[in-house]
């Protein structure tokens, strides 16, 4: 995005009942399908402009409307701008353009991760989801099981040599899918809750600053996002049973898991182990370009659900969910 598209495609917005007066504009290496930037006004501040590369106008608006109003009911996330002729989502060459303030925070390396930033982890995905009722709408999400079958298609369509791996998945999906709860609590789910979409103050991880991105966001169930968060925060080459126990009581320091939660858990985790599987292979596994290897592999996640079928978090479950 050149100077002169950014100042059309951001001319539209306001902040304190002034025109943005954009001044530079730059482009920042972080997201892997959206294309993200740096904007910075005459009057020295700075913004966060995402294009959205794969989401339609629709889609974008309905997720900035939801970010708007988490912001309004004191999630830790930063609202969106609004438009002086109405809504948040501007244009840039045909795709959604939306502008959020600068948070400036930090990202934490895996090793960084503590018990403390854990917890809180936990207790900010809480809060998102005890939102639930008060949001306006509540969208379907892109990453259900039919979905995931639709690409794990399209993954056989284009390269054969997974289709070990393709098999494997969908008997898995069926496996937990038919086991788990029907009746497990429901709402708003972030869906995405990795490192990279939490800024905190320092890498102390004492003070969450900020959660990012909540492009994936949906209707779905609440001990699937708690065990992506797992599957993001307390997972090196192991799971980490502190960082796991952290987390876990975090969130039911803000929200009490309801009793059919300890039956759906494991399922709900397989299933987002699953999902992330599925969409590794899709997004990078095809686009890796030739002989190189992709950016983001999906064995790491049926290695999580590997070590979540051989019961290596059962006691831990069945401790902090009692």
């Amino acid at each position: 995005m050149r100077l002169d598209e950014a100042r059309a495609a951001l001319g539209g917005y306001e902040l304190d009942g002034h025109a943005l007066d954009i001044v530079e504009i730059a482009a920042l290496g972080a997201g892997s399908v959206n294309s993200n930037f740096s904007a910075t006004t005459r009057q020295g501040r700075r913004f966060f402009v995402r294009v959205y590369e794969e989401q339609g106008f629709d889609g974008a608006e309905a997720e900035l409307t939801v970010i708007r109003e988490l912001a309004a009911a004191g999630v830790p996330t930063p609202a969106p701008l609004g438009k002086r002729s109405g809504g948040y989502v501007s244009e840039h060459r045909g795709k959604p353009v939306a502008i959020h303030p600068w948070v400036d925070g930090t990202i934490l390396r895996f090793g960084q991760v503590t018990p403390e930033a854990a917890r809180e982890v936990g207790r900010a995905l809480a809060r998102v989801h005890l939102c639930s009722s008060s949001l306006s709408h509540v969208a379907a999400g892109r990453f259900g099981l039919d979905g995931l079958r639709e690409r794990l298609e399209r993954v056989d369509r284009t390269d054969s040599s997974y289709a070990a791996v393709t098999r494997r998945i969908r008997e898995r999906i069926a496996f937990h899918s038919a086991r788990s709860p029907s009746s497990l609590p429901t709402g708003l789910i972030h869906g995405d809750l990795f490192r990279d979409n939490v800024l905190w103050r320092d890498v102390a991880g004492a003070e969450l600053l900020a959660l990012l991105d909540f492009e994936s966001a949906s209707a779905g169930v609440f001990v699937y996002d708690v065990m992506v968060c797992v599957h993001a925060w307390c997972y090196g080459s192991r799971f980490e049973p502190g960082l796991v126990r952290a987390l876990l009581a975090g969130y039911r320091r803000e929200r009490p898991f309801e009793p059919e939660e300890r039956a759906g858990i494991v399922h709900q985790g397989a299933l987002a182990a699953l999902r992330f599987a599925t969409t590794r292979l899709t997004d990078f596994s095809l686009r890796a370009p030739p002989g190189q290897p992709p950016a983001r592999d999906f064995r790491r996640f049926l290695d999580r659900l590997d070590a979540l079928e051989s019961g290596v978090l059962s006691s831990i479950i069945d401790e902090e969910l009692a």
